[in-house]
């Protein structure tokens, strides 16, 4: 008990400036995640159902079977996630901290109860049962949860060592951002890559006009996992330039070997998700577009060869404002208010003011 006093007692405390930038892009990061922020209730799921309540079997399977996937992938990027990168920079770096637990909130909170709400709309709640059910039991998505996860946990780990600095632990600064850097790039790897696998089948039939709300939810999500993945991807990029070349090399052999570890699962749950609805061919050809674009983020060149990726799908991954009917969906093109405080001059009706 005393030590833990002695610890507790021994701290400087300080206060996040938002004055003064802590790098060249945080701030620029923490305004465009503020100025994406959306709400899953802001978007009616109503008009989707006359064009579900006809879809085969087959087909409503996989695209809930996808929808599956990525809630468990956004419930641990925002339950531990997310959570252990924040925890995981020193005590000055409030602003880095505040962005990345946004972007941690914004992934359970939102994303995971956006899937939710699709559930609750197209699925009864005995299918919505039997879908968790598959998802706790399918082999390939629970390796993929094991190894992200995984490295989440040892970040944890190595969080809470390094700052209560247990007695007979020990480990060096190096070996300690070793570890920050494998959480990263696990993290940059779910969201530029991972998820993508889930998001081709709703924007398949958002790009043909079809289901068009729950691709208008998938079209803001994907605005969001974008940033994210850039923005940790830049945080990894600084921690690997300040690696010895000789370590570089061996945490680039390292990053090219989870990626082929995961993208061995990815691709076997893609045959089992796509093979009834014939895509099987195409979404692999998109989780390698995205596995290259991932590697892009870390600042590593693309691994895969190009290849065409399905413009139907390019055209629903579009992110760009869109004019839709208000009375059906909200959109991602919406403004928000703006607003100055009142002074006294405003009250103060010269001619000219009359006049304009």
């Amino acid at each position: 008990m005393n030590q833990i006093k002695d610890i507790l007692a021994v701290k400087d405390y300080s206060g996040a400036n938002w004055n003064e930038p802590e790098d060249d892009y945080t701030q620029t990061f923490y305004e465009q995640n503020l100025s994406q922020f959306w709400r899953p209730e802001d978007i009616s799921m109503q008009g989707d159902l006359n064009v579900w309540h006809i879809l085969s079997k087959e087909v409503k399977d996989a695209y809930a079977q996808n929808l599956l996937v990525l809630t468990f992938l956004d419930t641990y990027q925002g339950d531990i996630g997310m959570p252990v990168v924040a925890r995981s920079f020193d005590e000055g770096w409030h602003q880095r901290k505040a962005v990345v637990n946004y972007m941690s909130a914004m992934e359970n909170a939102v994303h995971a109860k956006s899937y939710s709400n699709i559930f609750m709309t197209y699925l009864k709640t005995d299918e919505i049962n039997e879908l968790f059910a598959w998802g706790e039991k399918n082999k390939n998505l629970q390796s993929i949860m094991a190894k992200i996860v995984g490295y989440y946990e040892k970040l944890d780990q190595y969080n809470y060592l390094r700052k209560y600095q247990i007695s007979g632990v020990d480990f060096s600064e190096q070996e300690f951002k070793e570890v920050q850097y494998q959480a990263m790039v696990a993290s940059v790897f779910l969201e530029t890559c991972l998820f993508y696998s889930g998001f081709y089948y709703p924007l398949y039939f958002y790009g043909q006009g079809k289901l068009m709300q729950a691709g208008e939810i998938i079209n803001l999500i994907l605005r969001d996992e974008s940033i994210h993945g850039l923005y940790i991807g830049r945080l990894a990029i600084d921690i690997y330039k300040s690696f010895t070349k000789e370590k570089q090399d061996a945490l680039y052999l390292w990053t090219i070997d989870l990626l082929l570890s995961l993208m061995d699962d990815q691709m076997q749950l893609v045959e089992q998700v796509y093979a009834p609805v014939d895509l099987v061919h195409d979404v692999k050809v998109f989780v390698r577009y995205n596995a290259n674009k991932a590697l892009m983020n870390l600042g590593f060149d693309a691994y895969y060869d190009y290849e065409e990726v399905n413009p139907v799908v390019l055209n629903g991954l579009n992110t760009q404002t869109k004019t839709m009917d208000n009375f059906s969906m909200k959109g991602n093109g919406y403004q928000k208010m703006k607003s100055e405080a009142v002074s006294d001059a405003d009250f103060i009706f010269t001619q000219e003011k009359i006049n304009g």
